[in-house]
């Protein structure tokens, strides 16, 4: 799938702002700085029932009119979810099974097999956009383990593998590129980051490999992973680039 709702990201990388607080005011503030896709994270958010996770999805929807991706993330990925794996996963399939619902959805590798499977099937069942992820925050992996992973997200059904690694030289940065470049000359949709200063500059420079996806802050003291920019200034760095 080369599309989340109307962006299509076959012909440009989108900049997702992650929203992890006052969901409706600072999507407002992320639409007047020009995001693509909203990134709705109901772990940092402390949302639990999906009743309530709607009603926000909507009315961001109405009042922003951006597509929007909703992750749930563990903490075992970066995330702060309390509770249950199994509400966890529940609280994604109930939004999925709602009309206006989010126009894609994010599931770790990592998590059970058969509760990933169910997510990744109720959301290709309901035509949205599945975005496979895995987070490593000590290391980067070699180049053929990188590729392995990505492997593994695209056969579980990813229509976008998304990758985010902590590089520890310039080589790691270096060989995520490479990976980025590999899969982006075979057709797939790869979302790649480099988190922390050491790789804070993957953010703006992926796309041009052929990174499908990069996160933005939308302020500058509030990130949801180490090396994250702010919105605007991802903007307009790529622009120059283009």
């Amino acid at each position: 799938m080369a599309q989340i709702g109307s962006f299509d990201i076959e012909n440009k990388a989108a900049v997702v702002a992650v929203i992890l607080e006052k969901p409706l005011e600072t999507s407002k503030k992320a639409a007047e700085k020009g995001a693509d896709i909203l990134e709705i994270r109901l772990d940092l958010l402390g949302i639990r029932d999906p009743e309530r996770a709607i009603e926000i999805i909507r009315e961001i929807k109405s009042k922003t009119v951006i597509p929007l991706l909703v992750t749930n993330r563990s903490r075992a990925e970066g995330g702060k979810w309390e509770g249950k794996e199994e509400d966890r996963i529940g609280l994604l399939m109930n939004l999925l099974s709602f009309k206006d619902g989010p126009d894609a959805i994010d599931i770790e590798i990592s998590a059970g097999r058969k509760e990933r499977d169910k997510v990744i099937k109720a959301a290709k069942d309901h035509g949205k956009t599945v975005i496979i992820s895995s987070h490593d925050f000590l290391k980067t992996p070699s180049f053929q383990d990188m590729k392995a992973i990505i492997e593994e997200m695209f056969l579980a059904g990813a229509d976008i593998a998304k990758l985010a690694v902590m590089p520890r030289s310039m080589e790691d940065t270096l060989n995520l590129l490479r990976v980025t470049l590999d899969f982006t000359d075979r057709g797939k949709s790869v979302s790649t980051i480099a988190m922390g200063s050491q790789g804070k500059h993957t953010r703006v420079v992926a796309p041009l490999y052929g990174s499908v996806l990069t996160y933005a802050s939308i302020e500058n003291d509030a990130s949801a992973a180490p090396g994250q920019l702010p919105l605007d200034e991802v903007k307009k760095i790529m622009e120059m680039l283009r």
